[in-house]
């Protein structure tokens, strides 16, 4: 067997997923996609445009993500007023799992399901939870990957508060 030839391969195979999601992955200054084209489970909420939005893609099975869901919560609740407007992405095949996980953990802002994974496989989400922070205009501002405590908590009220300054 040529290990040579094998890891060659798998290198190649490697590097070239690693261009498609990174060609298919949101970044800082993209345009916040049109979300009612991605037949999500669950109703968005109206009216985006002018808000600070945070988009949070997470699952029912993310310790992490089930860390993050109280400071989401704190968030909405805090600038909610103010303009923020968090919507979290599940990414469950299993709607029972999800529900299963919002009885555990209920929350304040708005959820949806993203059952076949067309909006994570857009946004290139790799990591649980992953976030992304919009502007007022749609543009990507901040992008989070993970959930790592207070130290993640105050990075978005930093980044809140300087978005709705604008």
């Amino acid at each position: 067997m040529n290990t040579s030839l094998i890891k060659t391969t798998l290198l190649t195979a490697l590097l070239a997923g690693t261009i498609v999601s990174a060609r298919a992955a949101l970044k800082v200054g993209d345009a916040l996609p049109d979300l009612s084209t991605f037949k999500l489970d669950g109703k968005l909420p109206d009216g985006l445009k002018g808000k600070v939005v945070i988009v949070d893609f997470w699952a029912s099975w993310c310790g992490p993500c089930k860390e993050s869901f109280p400071a989401m919560n704190e968030l909405q609740k805090k600038y909610g007023d103010r303009g923020l407007v968090i919507l979290a992405v599940n990414e469950d095949e299993d709607a029972s799992d999800m529900q299963d996980f919002l009885k555990q953990n209920p929350t304040v802002f708005s959820v949806v399901r993203d059952a076949k994974q067309k909006l994570v496989a857009a946004a290139g989400i790799q990591t649980m939870p992953g976030s992304f922070m919009f502007d007022q205009a749609g543009t990507v501002r901040f992008i989070h990957t993970g959930f790592h405590g207070a130290e993640t908590r105050k990075q978005y009220e930093q980044e809140i508060e300087a978005l709705l300054k604008k």
